[in-house]
């Protein structure tokens, strides 16, 4: 983990209440697809902890969607501006367990750590299938940027205005995978555990007091005894996790 101050290079909208905002700075504390970052924002006494969708050796690019005081603080931010920034925050995912065919599944703003790892098992050599999942047609995320690396790509939303109707799990009829990776709300990450045929990855959405594991404020039940998502999450592995 590294603290630093961090330049806003964009900040746009691009779905319903979601914006792509890119930083500037160090990133070298990012080990993993899979691990966050917690903004310090002006006149809010707890940082806000926001997943990392990609990242290369200056840039950093995180998506959010506005649900609060400090989220609706987010997307008022100019280009040029700076934030104090914790980065390389949490466990990635294990990509040494991805198999040759992964699943990799987000609903919602779950869907941005989908988007790293994808880059990066595709390098590997590897051959994801996505699954993403939204409320409906205007919550559509980086359906595209995924096109753009050739994987397959299907959409679920709930009132069918895109790709099948219902949830992640309807889409999954008759796919054939090898390990699966999945970000997104609770009700769909225990759904998913149920429904799938393999070994897995979680990524929990929690709130978050301090984001380093001091405060015990995120903690998950596990076989294991309960786990704070912020320090052993927010990545745990499908047979831990006790719902």
């Amino acid at each position: 983990m590294t603290q630093g101050i961090y330049e806003i290079l964009s900040n746009v909208k691009i779905a319903r209440d979601v914006y792509e905002m890119v930083l500037s700075g160090d990133t070298s504390a990012i080990t993993a697809p899979g691990q966050f970052l917690n903004i310090k924002i002006e006149g809010l006494y707890l940082r806000r902890p926001i997943s990392i969708c990609d990242w290369d050796g200056e840039t950093i690019t995180i998506l959010y969607k506005v649900v609060g005081e400090g989220t609706e603080k987010m997307a008022d931010m100019k280009a040029g501006g700076k934030l104090d920034i914790l980065v390389g925050l949490g466990n990635g995912f294990d990509m040494t367990c991805s198999g040759d065919r992964p699943l990799l599944v987000g609903g919602g703003v779950g869907t941005p750590p989908m988007y790293g790892l994808c880059k990066r098992l595709v390098a590997m050599g590897k051959h994801p299938v996505v699954i993403l999942g939204y409320a409906s047609a205007e919550d559509v995320l980086y359906e595209e940027k995924f096109h753009e690396m050739g994987v397959e790509v299907r959409i679920a939303t709930v009132d069918g205005t895109r790709g099948v109707k219902g949830f992640v799990t309807h889409a999954m009829d008759g796919l054939d995978y090898t390990y699966f990776y999945a970000c997104g709300p609770i009700p769909m990450l225990r759904a998913l555990s149920d429904a799938s045929v393999t070994s897995g990855e979680l990524s929990f959405e929690e709130r978050m007091g301090c984001g380093f594991g001091a405060c015990m404020g995120c903690s998950c039940k596990t076989k294991y005894g309960n786990k704070r998502i912020c320090r052993d999450g927010p990545v745990l592995k499908k047979e831990e996790v006790i719902w």
